[in-house]
């Protein structure tokens, strides 16, 4: 991995990882499994709509939070064969940090060393069982017009579109829906205008909802 598809981890008090490139942190403050499942399952309807083949497609792999969440809940649910989980990520998180991240959060504790095994060699897909894994890295802005997966749900998780605004443009939004299922859906924690507009005239009907901790609202959607 070269040194500018990394991204250095800092630590707040309580632990919880800050991006320094785009200086957000990785997830909630309060809660980020909590808030995981608040924002993308509940937000995509999730584990309800869960069914064999199931495909969840990711923006902004970070910790691989989001994806143990959905794991558990695939795993809870108990559908036959593999969930399928794509995540588009330019800067991969080092495992370790991956690692001293998930160690915050005793129900991720089983499936953390899968996810720094993705994390150290992200070109080589993660199969198990229960979950078949891809982590595609580049910018989102080239990877996802050449994929050529469609997704039952989507996990929009860049870092704020503030500090973040290439995860959140027109164009990107556009691909999102051109790569989402017939019915599909997506969801997440943020609420700003410019990004619920680039998401409806990408053909979702979207809806504002509540979103979690301090955050007052979210935004979820199904293509229509």
């Amino acid at each position: 991995m070269t040194k500018a598809q990394t991204d250095r981890t800092l630590w707040k008090d309580n632990g919880v990882p800050v991006s320094e490139r785009f200086d957000d942190p990785y997830y909630s403050l309060d809660n980020g499994l909590a808030e995981t499942r608040h924002v993308f399952l509940e937000g995509n309807d999730l584990p309800a709509r869960f069914a064999p083949g199931f495909h969840i497609a990711e923006l902004g792999f970070g910790t691989g939070l989001n994806l143990i969440a959905a794991r558990l809940a695939w795993r809870e649910a108990g559908i036959s064969g593999p969930l399928r989980y794509t995540s588009f990520e330019a800067f991969p998180m080092p495992p370790e940090d991956a690692l001293q991240a998930l160690a915050a959060f005793p129900e991720a504790a089983a499936f953390a060393e899968d996810t720094a095994t993705l994390l150290a060699d992200p070109k080589r897909p993660l199969i198990r069982e229960d979950i078949e894994i891809y982590l595609i890295v580049g910018d989102a802005r080239a990877t996802l017009p050449a994929w050529d997966g469609q997704a039952d749900a989507w996990f929009l998780d860049g870092f704020s579109p503030a500090k973040n605004p290439e995860l959140w443009g027109a164009d990107l939004m556009l691909e999102v829906g051109r790569h989402t299922a017939t019915g599909g859906s997506f969801a997440t924690y943020t609420a700003a205008g410019d990004v619920r507009r680039a998401l409806v005239a990408a053909g979702f009907d979207v809806t504002r909802a509540s979103g979690y901790g301090r955050k007052r609202h979210m935004s979820t959607g199904r293509l229509t």
